[in-house]
């Protein structure tokens, strides 16, 4: 019976979102299989796609006749049968569609790159010939692009005289080095060592390696470090000594780096109580969330470690993430320390090289360790004992592309597949969690004292309105100022937070009040003085600082705001002796730049660590005692109902980068609005009252976790047009809602215009609409020409993001 696949292609709109059927041929039977990448034929025009084979089976002759698999693109397949149900039941709960979520699982290489090809089908006038195709019979349509010839080629399809081939470009590259392999024996050896004159050194010196080596590969690189050239090793090769190979290596991100073995630490009272509940679960194979709420410091890496070492005993392996690229170097260190080569690192630091090399060292079973960032949750691990989500607060965790995922619903849903637990790492947890862990749906296990024994820092909150009316309008506490200069003395190190990147916030006009906004979206620009321009951070625009108002011409024009840099030199004047590391999104951008700088301030060859939020969690400094909070209250003013809880989750976890050793630690929040609940508990360090009262607020504002969210959000070019469709779409979904379903909105987005498009959102809250889920699918389904003119759609279910 003839075989047939059932493939995803690579063409994502809804109508194509199910699998179709392709024939096997005879040829390919014994190479194909579940989880491969394929070329096929797809469409009216049969263009070339890349496809996934999700299925196969054996089948009676279909009624009509099936189109044939070009070409297979793999060896194995990339894809086990785990991550094929995900990715199936993760298109559906992320209204997206099953391409882009196998695509999101792995690494950027094994993407298809698609080529059009223009071929000479048919005979046309000579000079056209040369004019467009230069002599020959075939031209890449990015040629005829690049040479404006596109038209010419257009009017010859029309005429049937040309054929568009599309031809699918395989990017998996991988790094071979040179070898020379010996061909002859030791006494052969020895015969043409006879044969040369005395003076011919280089060539003595290569038949002695040759010959030493004893049938075993001699590195090409070796060669060149003992004087050899090219020319020397060609001549060898010439005269029959021994012949190239190329052997294919593994690219390792951390060749150059040396990992100290560690060993296990003897474990607090609390962490015991942690680590033997969980290894219980290991032991019995057993599906358990754990919520570990841990106070800065407590040692929550230590249980994780530990239970990993149980893990691997098993023979399985284990996931763990952080939230975000500027964690990665430290808790590197940490895991390598512990497990060496069976760790394997997957985030956006690394090259695509690398993050292949990597992902196919976990693929293989030659890694049982995964640290990474989000996406590393997709890691291909075939028998996973434990899964671990560190800092399961952060909002990082959720993709705001399609797939609109979050890391801890794939985690919990890999955590069943293999019977396997979870754990869910925080001193702040989210309120969802936190939750669920009160209602007894996750297991909470506490970590109450500091591994160390050390108390918290003392946290003192400055009141900047009063350093205002004291004539200080610098962005210096007088306070924060005496306690630098207090640290540099004795030696010891600061970090310094501040929620903002770039030189200051906007450029205004004094006289006319003109701020310079980006021309594609309504927002205003940021200066950066390192490239001395003005950038917008929604579109990328870029264009030079102005030295006179656009408006007015007034050369009133100054900058406004606080930015890293901006802060970075105002501390340099305030203390030039002061060594500064500066970390952002700007001072980050080449590889490897975290580890660098944080290696810099691990070795004390800085003072004071100047940084964005990627400081404030994860990092484990002995000396720094200080810690100082600039513009605490930043984005308390967000429209967003989870302001209040980032803004305390941000201040906990910041705190706690203070005193960390065995010196006594000591936090200054500088803050405009000092008595808010926020600030005030985050400066006890008082999770629970935060939770408690927090949780109230959201029961009486019905919100989130006593109601789920829908986001609904529709832009368009025209204004109009956008705000029309969003209507639209809320009357049809509207009768199948419930009378206790919330509807707010439609209304504009904050930034109501970005990237020359117009936004609108409609948030729908809900306790159970059982309906709602397959008529956003239907709603999806029946828009699909609207958004093919340029309508975009997105729903996003339990949205982070509401800016």
């Amino acid at each position: 019976m003839p075989l047939i696949a059932d493939i995803i292609v690579d063409v994502p709109v809804l109508q194509t979102n199910q699998t179709y059927s392709y024939k096997v041929p005879d040829r390919f039977a014994d190479l194909i299989h579940t989880g491969m990448r394929v070329v096929v034929p797809f469409g009216k025009g049969s263009r070339a796609v890349q496809g996934f084979v999700v299925n196969m089976t054996e089948q009676e002759q279909p009624e009509q006749e099936l189109k044939a698999i070009s070409s297979v693109m793999d060896e194995k397949p990339v894809l086990n049968k785990e991550l094929i149900a995900l990715g199936k039941d993760l298109a559906y709960e992320s209204y997206s569609f099953q391409i882009k979520c196998y695509q999101t699982m792995l690494p950027a290489v094994l993407k298809a790159k698609y080529t059009k090809q223009i071929t000479v089908t048919d005979d046309i006038d000579e000079s056209v010939l040369y004019d467009v195709f230069k002599g020959k019979h075939t031209l890449s349509w990015e040629d005829a692009e690049s040479r404006g010839k596109l038209d010419q080629v257009l009017k010859l399809v029309r005429e049937d005289k040309v054929s568009i081939d599309y031809d699918v470009a395989d990017r998996t590259t991988t790094k071979k080095e040179k070898y020379l392999k010996p061909l002859l024996s030791y006494e052969a050896y020895e015969d043409e060592r006879a044969g040369l004159q005395k003076n011919a050194y280089k060539q003595l010196l290569l038949l002695n390696l040759l010959q030493n080596q004893e049938g075993n590969l001699l590195s090409y690189a070796d060669l060149k470090t003992q004087g050899l050239t090219s020319a020397h090793i060609r001549s060898g090769t010439d005269k029959k000594w021994c012949q190239i190979v190329e052997k294919e290596v593994l690219r390792d991100p951390f060749a150059d780096v040396s990992f100290e073995q560690s060993s296990d630490l003897t474990l607090t009272h609390d962490q015991s109580e942690a680590y033997n509940q969980i290894h219980a679960a290991v032991k019995d194979d057993r599906h358990e969330v754990f919520l570990l709420k841990g106070v800065t410091g407590s040692g929550k890496t230590e249980v994780y470690l530990q239970s990993i070492a149980r893990v691997l005993e098993k023979g399985e392996g284990a996931l763990m993430l952080v939230p975000e690229i500027a964690l990665t170097p430290q808790m590197v260190d940490r895991f390598k320390s512990r497990f060496k080569e069976q760790v394997a690192v997957l985030h956006s630091g690394l090259s695509d090289g690398e993050k292949y090399d990597e992902w196919r060292k976990i693929s293989r079973g030659e890694a049982a360790v995964v640290v990474g960032a989000r996406s590393s949750i997709f890691a291909p691990l075939n028998k996973i004992g434990l899964i671990i989500i560190d800092e399961e607060h952060e909002t990082t965790y959720k993709q705001e592309e399609f797939p609109k995922y979050h890391a801890r619903d794939v985690a919990i849903w890999r955590g069943q597949y293999h019977d396997c637990p979870v754990i869910l790492g925080s001193a702040t947890p989210s309120l969802e969690s936190r939750a669920r862990a009160t209602k007894g749906v996750y297991s909470l296990l506490k970590l109450n004292t500091r591994a160390n024994q050390q108390t918290m820092p003392e946290v003192k909150v400055v009141d900047m309105r009063e350093e205002a009316r004291a004539g200080n309008r610098a962005t210096f506490s007088e306070q924060l100022k005496a306690e630098l200069l207090d640290r540099l003395q004795k030696k010891e190190q600061s970090v310094l937070l501040l929620n903002r990147r770039g030189y200051s916030s906007f450029v205004l006009c004094r006289d006319c009040g003109y701020v310079l906004e980006c021309p594609n979206c309504d927002i205003s620009q940021t200066l950066h003085m390192d490239t001395r321009t003005m950038k917008c951070h929604y579109c990328g625009h870029e264009e030079g600082i102005p030295s006179s108002c656009p408006k007015c011409q007034s050369s009133s024009i100054r900058y406004y705001g606080t930015g890293t840099q901006k802060v970075e030199e105002e501390l340099q004047a305030l203390i030039p002796k002061a060594r500064i590391i500066r970390m952002d999104v700007d001072t980050t951008r080449k590889k490897g730049a975290h580890q660098k700088l944080f290696k810099r301030f691990e070795k004390q060859d800085a003072d004071i660590l100047l940084g964005t939020q990627m400081i404030a969690k994860g990092l484990d400094f002995p000396n720094v005692t200080l810690v100082g909070v600039i513009n605490a209250d930043t984005s308390l003013g967000l429209p967003d109902f989870r302001s209040a809880e980032k803004t305390f989750q941000l201040l906990t976890q910041v705190s706690g980068r203070s005193g960390r050793g065995e010196k006594k630690g000591e936090v200054i929040v500088q803050s405009f609005n000092p008595d808010h609940y926020a600030i005030q508990l985050a400066k006890k360090h008082d999770y629970e009252t935060f939770y408690k009262r927090e949780m109230s607020l959201r029961r009486m504002s019905q919100y989130s976790p006593y109601y789920f969210l829908t986001k609904i959000s529709v832009s368009h070019a025209n204004e109009m047009t956008a705000a029309k469709k969003i209507q639209e779409f809320i009357n049809f979904l509207k009768p199948a809602l419930s009378n206790q379903a919330i509807i707010l909105g439609p209304t504009p987005k904050s930034i109501a215009r970005t990237h020359n498009r117009y936004h609108f959102q409609v948030l729908i809250k809900y306790k159970k609409e059982a309906q709602l889920k397959e008529k956003c699918h239907e709603l999806l389904m029946n828009t699909q020409k609207e958004q093919a003119k340029g309508l975009y759609i997105s729903i996003d279910y339990q949205p982070i993001d509401f800016v």
